[in-house]
């Protein structure tokens, strides 16, 4: 029947439940049932069998937090706290309860604590009332449902804010308004510590105050599996960071949990008046509702924070990205999408994609108006629709494939011509021997030698390009004579031209220079034969060396047809000549000055071009005539005298138009 034989020992006190009119339902500290009498049977409809040694499945969800702040203020309840209760005393509520068949029960609870002799805690019994909606219960419903609708307006305007120290705050403000507490504040759980992030009517200087969670009262709250917790008592409160508040002799406190983990605690404090279960309801309720707004914080914080690192993102990056809406409105425009369109956001924002867009997972290469050329791709966010068009400026790389092209076509020509004539000319002595002159078949050898020496020079230029393309050319950093390798360079181009006369001008005390004497004879032989080739009517070719400063300036200066304004620079790239028809009659793979440029750099020298009147005003140099004709050019201490005689039948040493030529200026490190 029911237990009360098994858990209450005199038989008046057995009598007396087992008898009652009311339901008696006692609990242990456990909350496990360890009184139901037949009264409670009656009420719920489960029978003391089915209920001892459980805990009752009668308290709806929504009202467990009353439940639970009722208990824990009757654990906390001192001697005479002033309401006329002694020790001991009871609380008396109106709520609802389950029964068996799933309908609530209005009932109204007389609510006191179990303690033995000595005044341990054993648990709490409860005399459950049957009520009807008199005044009373209609007035604490009333109230119950005003504090309800404030709460939920609280809620509302928690879940409306964003931003997560605001939240804090007013979180704390309605802690106050609905609790009537004195000062409240938000403690959040870092580790093994506890700060105050978020607090109303204390100093402003404890914000941010630490404690040791463990020791704290958050601490004995998580070990105790509860929610809420109520302190009393000056010797427990002496210590902790709210003694500060004048009178303080109630805490109560209500964890916040965040993706089911606590993330921190709501503290009231009560220095004047007192608490009851409802305020502790209360709290209980606000701290989980402020987990939930602090949830929605934190997540808001964290996509703007994406946000910023995609912008950032964006933004850095060097290819041009827009961002299209559904409409193929374009709603960002990164700083490189300016670069490279030359169109300012405030004109491409809130418009279509100013140039043709692919479809999505295919690629687009076209060339804008400015002749910069584009990949364009096309993605879609699935998230949200919106489409990403990232471009990306390909010029150099198209630049570099129409000079491969050209690189081609051109080596293709430039080895055919003399392969065509080595091939012609030497069937000619195969077929023909014995039919031709001795002088003949000289002159057919001589011209096979001469080809065989271009396509020997063609196949040196494209070893050294493609070295020098692949970063593979080796120098040897080390002081040499650039004295001897001037006139060594110079006296081997003194018979190649009839048309040609060559000058070397050398300033007294030349030092020695600091690179690769090898490299810097390939490097002049190369200017030496690019002012023989542009200068196709002959004249003089100028070669000056002289110090200035810790360098040795070098300049080769032809009056042959010059370079075109705007292609000074161009000239040193590779497969690169000049664009006009002048230089491109003369034929050649464009990388004789690629090779040069690099070769410079690789010893820590510059190159540059420029128009021939630099060259004929540059440096300081010294020139004496001899008796013989000849000029003597000034050389390092005791060399000889560079002799170069001037040719005889050379034709007009003007050359062409004065007006024009060139004027390459090499400079290289003195090693003194």
């Amino acid at each position: 029947m029911t237990d009360v034989h098994h858990h209450v020992h005199d038989p008046i006190a057995r009598a007396v439940i087992e008898s009652a009119a009311d339901a008696i339902v006692a609990v242990d500290q456990t909350h496990q049932v360890t009184v139901w009498n037949p009264a409670a049977e009656r009420m719920f409809g489960w029978t003391a069998e089915e209920m001892v040694g459980r805990v009752p499945p009668i308290v709806p969800d929504e009202l467990k937090a009353e439940h639970n702040a009722v208990q824990e203020r009757l654990l906390t309840r001192r001697g005479d706290d002033g309401d006329g209760e002694a020790e001991g005393g009871q609380i008396s509520f109106a709520t609802r309860r389950f029964h068996r068949d799933g309908r609530l029960i209005d009932v109204r609870i007389d609510t006191s604590l179990l303690k033995d002799p000595s005044g341990t805690p054993l648990g709490w019994v409860g005399v459950y009332h049957p009520v009807d909606e008199n005044e009373i219960v209609q007035h604490h419903m009333t109230e119950r449902a005003r504090l309800v609708r404030r709460l939920n307006d609280i809620v509302a305007d928690l879940n409306a804010e964003l931003d997560l120290a605001v939240v804090l705050d007013r979180i704390t403000e309605a802690l106050i308004e609905l609790t009537g507490a004195d000062a409240g504040g938000f403690v959040r759980i870092e580790g093994d510590r506890l700060r105050l992030v978020s607090m109303s009517g204390l100093p402003e200087r404890m914000r941010g105050t630490s404690a040791d969670l463990r020791s704290s009262l958050v601490g004995e709250l998580l070990r105790s599996g509860k929610t809420v917790k109520l302190a009393t008592g000056e010797r427990r409160l002496g210590d902790l960071i709210w003694s500060e508040l004048p009178g303080l002799h109630t805490i109560a406190l209500g964890l916040s949990y965040l993706q089911n983990r606590p993330y921190g605690a709501l503290y009231a404090l009560f220095s004047g008046r007192k608490i009851g279960h409802t305020e502790l309801e209360l709290l209980e309720l606000l701290a989980g509702h402020a987990g939930v707004a602090v949830g929605n914080a934190v997540a808001y914080a964290e996509v703007v924070r994406q946000r910023a690192h995609e912008r950032a993102v964006i933004d850095s990056s060097a290819d041009g990205i827009a961002v299209l809406d559904h409409d193929l409105v374009v709603r960002q425009w990164n700083p490189a999408a300016h670069a490279l369109t030359g169109i300012a956001p405030e004109h491409a924002l809130g418009r279509p994609l100013p140039f043709d867009m692919p479809a999505l997972g295919e690629m687009l290469t076209f060339r804008l108006e400015s002749g910069r050329w584009l990949n364009v791709l096309a993605a879609e966010i699935e998230e949200t629709g919106e489409l990403v068009v990232d471009f990306r400026d390909v010029s150099e790389a198209k630049a570099l494939e129409e000079a491969k092209d050209l690189f081609l076509a051109t080596t293709s020509h430039e080895l055919r011509t003399p392969i065509t004539v080595v091939q012609g000319f030497a069937s000619t002595l195969v077929n023909r021997w014995d039919e031709m002159a001795d002088g003949d078949r000289r002159a057919a050898v001589a011209t096979i030698a001469e080809r065989a020496q271009s396509l020997g020079r063609l196949v040196e230029h494209l070893l050294l390009g493609s070295r020098a393309g692949a970063d593979e050319l080796t120098v040897t950093i080390e002081p040499f004579d650039l004295t001897r390798v001037l006139e060594g360079v110079v006296a081997g181009f003194r018979s190649l031209s009839p048309l040609h006369r060559v000058e070397l001008e050398i300033a007294p005390g030349l030092p020695p220079c600091r690179g690769d004497a090898m490299a810097t004879d390939i490097i002049l032989g190369q200017l030496l034969e690019n002012a023989f080739k542009y200068s196709p009517d002959g004249g003089t070719v100028s070669v000056r060396a002289v110090r200035e400063g810790s360098g040795i300036v070098v300049t080769v200066t032809d009056e042959g047809i010059g370079i075109p304004e705007g292609d000074h620079e161009r000239i040193f790239e590779r497969f690169v000549q000049g664009e006009t028809g002048d230089r491109r009659r003369f034929g050649g793979i464009g990388l004789g000055l690629y090779i040069v440029k690099r070769l410079t750099e690789e010893q820590g020298g510059t190159i540059s071009a420029h128009p021939a009147e630099m060259g004929k005003s540059d440096g300081s140099h010294i020139k004496s005539s001899r008796p013989d004709g000849t000029h003597r050019i000034g050389s390092t201490g005791g060399r000889p005298d560079v002799l170069l005689r001037e040719a005889e039948k050379r034709g007009r040493a003007g050359g062409t138009d004065m007006r024009r030529g060139t004027c390459m200026r090499l400079v290289l490190r003195a090693a003194s």
